[in-house]
């Protein structure tokens, strides 16, 4: 796409697009690339997209830059473009800016725009990442059919195997710059010859979990009772004021020391049920129980003084830690905020940073000195330095590459056997909800519609959503192969 800057750009070899080597090209040339010839869908839609400007605008732009359509012919391609990416509504759309988007449609507005001059090569970059999977599946149908009517090259850029299983017809996996192994998806995927390969596939959840059937024993450490929670919408010039049931009744328990997976589609109500836990938002009906005390009849100050007994950690370790700030510093906030001298937090700090395998010179330095997975652990440190009877984690891996999910799943875990953590996992990914949970909890718009141990749930789903979500999962139905089996029959060879 030629957007590195000067320093950065190749001092040996060649990319051949359509014959040419695009690395001689002048900026004029490459420009006239871009666009033109090559379209780029970057992975996160609300940055790619200017919050200033309509849809239409946005996307009729590409048109103004390298065509000289009139306004109306722009405008009835721009129509065109939105119901080929499969968008509801597509007048309506025209008019609407980002912020008023979902997640899955500002993605197809992304592709859109990419779409606009029929390019020859299309460069998708993580583009269903941050979707539920129900959305993901349609992105990805979506990007199969354009395969085939378009009749262009897709370079699809992903950590998440099961979409390259769902999309690809070859694989090239990359290590630290380098190409460690290609060759078809079925080779690849199924039987791998780089240790890299082998690792990264290796770190793929099971489809079905290997925790078992969970023990029924423990003391009740969070009880739900009949919560519900309503909204009612801003009234405007054109639409009046309404109600909308973001929760409805809903009941569960979870045991101490056991793991809840809430899965479900954007929109579902995970965040709205994740911010009555936490106090954030009282619902309207209903109790919360931590043990033997209520939450919900709390007053304010008093739902802030019992909040360290439940903590979150957050999806973007980017954005969820002050860069300002060090390590440190962020983690010993909270307990000398609640008069815990600042010596003993900083001792609670050091001892954190053991059990979640980091260095202790890391309470010295910044977060932009760190990695997302270094972040991540270090989000879990300063969740657990008030001790929490109960930890949230909001889409917590979601953001990390397979093999440092697969590292932060493990530890999240394995504290949560040390000390007897109760852990709430909400995720749109079932692979790891599988891996980690030992109850699931499915919503859909508002609503509990199935609840069980996930042998049941992902053996024997009694509800259709959940057979729907099931269903959406990307992958063609692939497992990662048993890489110890493969191992084995390499060394008999």
């Amino acid at each position: 796409m030629g957007l590195l800057p000067k320093v950065l750009k190749p001092s040996a070899g060649e990319i051949l697009f359509e014959g040419r080597d695009v690395l001689k090209l002048s900026e004029a040339e490459h420009s006239g690339l871009r666009g033109n010839h090559m379209g780029m869908i970057f992975q996160e839609p609300m940055s790619a997209l200017n919050p200033c400007y309509t849809v239409g605008d946005q996307i009729e732009e590409v048109f103004k830059a390298h065509t000289t359509l009139s306004k109306t012919e722009r405008r009835e391609r721009t129509m065109a473009l939105l119901k080929e990416v499969r968008l509801p509504e597509p007048e309506r759309l025209y008019h609407a800016y980002p912020h008023q988007l979902s997640g899955g449609q500002r993605q197809r507005i992304v592709i859109a725009i990419a779409l606009a001059m029929e390019p020859r090569l299309l460069i998708a970059d993580e583009p269903t990442t941050a979707l539920d999977v129900t959305t993901q599946a349609q992105i990805l149908d979506m990007f199969k059919a354009l395969k085939e009517s378009r009749k262009a090259g897709i370079l699809f850029v992903t950590h998440d195997f099961d979409v390259v299983a769902e999309i690809a017809d070859r694989v090239v996996v990359m290590q630290k710059g380098v190409v460690v192994e290609q060759g078809s998806v079925e080779q690849v995927l199924n039987n791998p010859r780089h240790p890299y390969t082998r690792m990264l596939i290796d770190a793929v959840p099971k489809r079905h979990g290997g925790k078992g059937n969970p023990k029924m024993s423990a003391p009740i450490a969070l009880r739900v009772a009949g919560i519900e929670k309503t909204f009612s919408t801003a009234r405007t010039f054109f639409k009046p004021a309404r109600k909308v049931q973001a929760v409805k009744p809903t009941d569960f328990t979870v045991l101490e020391g056991q793991t809840l997976g809430i899965v479900g589609e954007s929109g579902s109500g995970k965040t709205t049920l994740v911010r009555c836990l936490m106090g954030l938002v009282e619902p309207d009906e209903g109790s919360i129980w931590i043990g033997n005390d209520r939450l919900d009849t709390r007053t304010a100050a008093g739902r802030r003084n019992f909040r360290k007994h439940i903590q979150i950690v957050f999806q973007d370790p980017y954005g969820s830690l002050n860069p300002r700030r060090t390590i440190g510093d962020l983690l010993v906030e909270g307990p000398v905020n609640s008069g815990v001298p600042r010596k003993q937090a900083m001792e609670k700090a050091r001892e954190l940073m053991r059990i979640v395998r980091l260095e202790e010179d890391v309470l010295d330095r910044y977060p932009v000195q760190f990695s997302g997975g270094q972040r991540q652990r270090i989000s879990i440190a300063r969740a657990l330095m008030v001790e929490p009877k109960i930890l949230i984690a909001d889409e917590a891996v979601s953001a990390l590459d397979v093999s440092v999910q697969k590292d932060v799943l493990k530890l999240l875990d394995d504290i949560r056997k040390s000390v007897g953590l109760t852990v709430i996992f909400i995720t749109h990914d079932l692979r790891v909800a599988a891996e980690i949970s030992d109850h699931i909890l499915v919503m859909s718009k508002g609503e509990v519609v199935e609840y069980g141990a996930v042998d049941d749930i992902f053996g024997n789903p009694q509800h259709s959503y959940t057979r729907q979500l099931l269903a959406a999962m990307p992958g063609r139905g692939w497992e990662a192969p048993n890489m110890a089996a493969l191992s084995a029959a390499d060394a008999t060879r």
